[in-house]
């Protein structure tokens, strides 16, 4: 979680400001108690969440802290993002760049891709995603 362009990598305020604008402000976001709360778990679960790339977040707020888009997780994780979140490290994304790849309408998708892999829609996400490699 604190590797190259993790949640405590320095990510530039530009990124960071799009980011806001496509997630929405702080009721958007959540902190690792307020996803305890939301998927009725336990702190130890949430970060394993964080770890296991089900779950991605940057630092924001004051004070900085790891932070969580809440359409991550609500309803649920999705089983598709980890493979999703490799691809796109592959192409050197950091989280916050991933995040904002994720929330960022795509014409060949005719969605977001966070809503196509909501929508089961995992290939053609990763095909898309698979294009930022080349």
């Amino acid at each position: 979680m604190e590797g190259r362009g993790g949640p405590a990598a320095d990510h530039g305020p530009s990124v960071l400001a799009e980011l806001e604008e496509l997630v929405g402000g702080d009721e958007a976001w959540a902190t690792v108690p307020d996803l305890v709360d939301l998927l009725g778990s336990d702190v130890s679960s949430v970060r394993r969440l964080l770890d296991d790339r089900l779950l991605v977040g940057v630092r924001r707020g004051r004070p900085k802290v790891v932070q969580v888009p809440r359409a991550l997780a609500d309803p649920e994780p999705l089983v598709s993002m980890p493979g999703t979140l490799t691809v796109l490290g592959d192409a050197g994304y950091s989280d916050a760049e991933a995040l904002r790849w994720l929330f960022t309408h795509d014409e060949h998708l005719g969605a977001a891709p966070l809503a196509a892999l909501r929508a089961g829609r995992i290939a053609p996400v990763r095909r898309r995603a698979q294009v930022l490699l080349f």
